[in-house]
């Protein structure tokens, strides 16, 4: 398929989806960026309204529209409280795809999409030697959430407490696994996903934990592939289409039950994104796309639905209070919310206390966080003051992007609260009450 027929393709669907909007305005009370702006160009309507005309907008000013709709979190908030269904996150990602195909990637984005996301090993590579050098550029920020932020004045890093790449990722723990089932009679493979591999593997490492303690056969092909988010969400439809076919052909290797991940962006790419970047593929890619995205599931949602949690009530002299934030890929667009807190609870070691507005997204959005730090930023501290409410020690959450925005807030504030994610948790009441 040509570029330009592919192009024609997308303008038709997309026009053909914003015709469901019918200008109501609900988007403007749960938009988290407009909520700091106040800026109708900022929230889904007036980007819809601005997407009618973009065949002609795309001549007059394609850089202008193009920056338009990068200021978004792709949170899913809009879409998930339309009244008329309209699917903002897929309309916002076509036209991003579309506007990438008539302007062409930076120099940048395409060095870091098309030589280094689109081939898995050359990436692994370079995040491995990475952490040999971090240390140059960076110090210690906060011993208890393992931050770290600048040594020098750094225009990329800014005033960002960040966590820095694990010494060692979990693809060099686990290259590969392929165990059989027990009990269970289930069989998964489990999709890690970047950040999870690069920057949380303790994360990765008690999915396994979990898994094996319920017998459940795990496979982890070598080698695996980026989910494509940082791809689709820049417009970069060819890079996505490599990440796709690369993992497919991985995953097509063994046979099971269930695809699971950790990671809620990369549940919700290949559950909901990866079917509908997909529609104009042949019907071999198409079929197998979607055969999978009917058997993936994010691995708090299996180990209660198909599985089945371990509880075992007793008393202790004193509980650490938890929270639990919900990752706005899990909750808004995949209804994943009382799984995690399951996990939670079943360790009855923690107290699972709410805090307010636990679906308001954190702000990291992805490269949204790297582009527009100071309104990601403001829309973290109102997430950090919300856990800073409820007097917990601990936070988890669902998702590692997630996990690296609320750290970077609860450290710049000094605040002595750990940020783990719920089968952290679980693993951890598994481990410390194994016969």
């Amino acid at each position: 398929m040509s570029s330009m027929k592919e192009l024609a393709l997308l303008m038709r669907e997309l026009e053909h989806q914003l015709k469901t909007c019918t200008r109501c305005g609900m988007c403007q009370a749960v938009c988290p960026l407009f909520d700091q702006t106040g800026i109708e160009a900022d929230v889904a309507r007036g980007k819809l309204a601005m997407l009618e005309g973009l065949a002609e907008e795309m001549f007059k000013n394609p850089r202008g529209v193009y920056e338009r709709l990068g200021r978004c979190l792709l949170c899913g908030s809009c879409a998930a409280n339309c009244p008329s269904g309209v699917n903002v996150l897929e309309i916002f990602i076509k036209a991003r795809a579309i506007l990438t195909q008539f302007i062409g990637l930076s120099p940048a984005k395409k060095a870091i999409l098309r030589i280094m996301l689109a081939h898995p090993y050359t990436f692994d590579m370079l995040m491995e030697f990475l952490p040999k050098i971090q240390k140059i550029f960076t110090k210690p920020a906060s011993k208890n959430l393992g931050t770290s932020c600048a040594r020098f004045v750094s225009p990329l890093i800014q005033d960002r407490h960040f966590k820095p790449l694990a010494p060692v990722p979990f693809h060099r723990i686990v290259p590969t696994l392929n165990s059989y089932p027990g009990k269970s009679r289930l069989k998964v493979a489990f999709f890690v996903g970047c950040l999870i591999d690069k920057v949380f593997p303790q994360v990765a490492e008690a999915v396994i934990d979990v898994l094996n303690y319920h017998e459940v056969g795990i496979f982890i092909p070598k080698r695996q592939g980026c989910c494509g988010a940082p791809a689709v969400s820049s417009g970069d439809t060819v890079t996505f289409g490599w990440l796709v076919q690369h993992n497919l052909e991985l995953l097509d290797i063994v046979e099971f039950d269930y695809l699971v991940t950790a990671c809620a962006t990369c549940t919700f790419m290949i559950k909901k994104i990866w079917p509908a970047m997909t529609k104009n593929q042949s019907a071999g890619i198409r079929s197998r796309v979607e055969a999978l995205a009917e058997k993936t599931l994010d691995i708090n949602q299996f180990l209660v639905s198909k599985v089945g949690l371990k509880n075992e009530n007793y008393h202790t002299n004193e509980k650490k209070i938890i929270t639990y934030h919900d990752p706005c890929h899990l909750s808004k667009s995949l209804g994943v919310s009382t799984e995690p807190r399951a996990l939670i609870k079943a360790n009855s070691n923690y107290l699972l206390r709410e805090m307010p507005e636990s679906d308001w997204c954190c702000g990291l959005g992805g490269s949204f966080n790297l582009q527009y730090y100071d309104l990601s930023a403001k829309i973290g501290k109102r997430k950090r003051d919300n856990i800073k409410s409820t007097g917990c020690s601990v936070v988890a959450t669902g998702c590692p992007a997630c996990m690296i925005q609320i750290a970077d807030m609860l450290s710049k504030s000094g605040d002595p609260i750990v940020v783990k994610h719920p089968v952290m948790i679980y693993a951890e009441f598994l481990k410390n009450n194994a016969p």
